[in-house]
């Protein structure tokens, strides 16, 4: 049966209705809002690549890294080895052979155990390159005479009994933060026996430093750079003709794991003034 036209007349009206209040009850845009969405889209199209003076301060970046400097790394350097055997293990393929057989048996040399203690008590750093750079920092003190002498050490009686030419102004491997005055006091001492730093005075605007490099005669095969920091003193006391001074043990062994025996050490220097013209700077 079919339904009477009037019931679907009512239907279509009531669904009008609903879609009319439909559009009725939704909400207009205000004027404050069209005009907002006009800015944006100018906004948008009129900047197509992005403006980096709109970034906060607090995010921005120095037009010029090489500002910041570099942190320089010693990767390259090598750290204290554990013993002698280690060291000698490690220069062994990296030296010349005949050289490195040369070591403590050729007059005037040291051998492995001797850059094993510099090495351990921080005065030699050894670069691992090729072959391998040893650095060691070197105060050399240039003792003061009347009638424009100096004093230097004509040369040294080694352990061994060999002697070793050197005619130059006292010198010392510098300790690890050692400054050159405090170097030079320690020498003066070790050296030359002056115990009392009272009759030691360093010339005021000697300071002088320089870098040398050159294979080193107490390793052969093993380049060596010297940092040398030299001052002028006089020192008081001291005898007027050549004279000779004994050094005892130069690193100091409390547990004996050491072995200073194995090591060549200097014994005797023998000491000579000369005229300061003569002296190599």
């Amino acid at each position: 049966m079919s339904r009477p036209p009037q019931s679907l007349n009512n239907n279509s009206q009531n669904s009008n209705n609903k879609s009319s209040n439909f559009y009725l009850n939704k909400p207009t845009a205000t004027l404050p809002d069209i005009f907002l969405t006009a800015i944006s889209l100018l906004f948008l199209f009129s900047s197509p690549k992005p403006n980096l003076t709109f970034l906060p301060r607090f995010l921005s970046f120095p037009p010029n890294q090489r500002r910041f400097l570099k942190i320089p790394t010693m990767s390259h350097s090598r750290t204290p080895f554990a013993t002698p055997q280690a060291l000698s293990d490690w220069l062994r393929p990296r030296l010349p052979s005949d050289s490195f057989a040369s070591w403590g048996v050729k007059p005037g040399t040291k051998n492995v155990h001797n850059l094993w203690l510099e090495v351990s008590e921080g005065e030699t750093s050894i670069i691992d390159s090729s072959p391998p750079l040893r650095t060691v920092n070197v105060v050399t003190v240039r003792v003061l005479g009347k009638d424009n002498r100096t004093l230097v050490e004509s040369r040294q009686e080694l352990s061994d009994g060999c002697f070793r030419d050197r005619f130059r102004p006292l010198s010392e491997k510098m300790k690890p933060y050692e400054t050159p005055e405090e170097a030079a006091t320690r020498a003066l001492k070790e050296e030359l026996g002056v115990i009392d730093s009272g009759v030691v005075r360093i010339v005021p605007g000697s300071y002088q430093k320089k870098v040398e490099e050159r294979n080193s005669a107490s390793y052969p095969g093993l380049p060596a750079r010297y940092v040398l920091h030299s001052v002028d003193a006089w020192v008081e006391g001291l005898p007027e003709e050549d004279f000779a001074t004994e050094e005892h043990e130069e690193y100091e062994d409390s547990d004996g794991t050491k072995d200073l025996d194995k090591a060549v050490s200097v014994r005797k220097h023998y000491w000579q003034w000369v005229s300061s013209d003569s002296v190599r700077t």
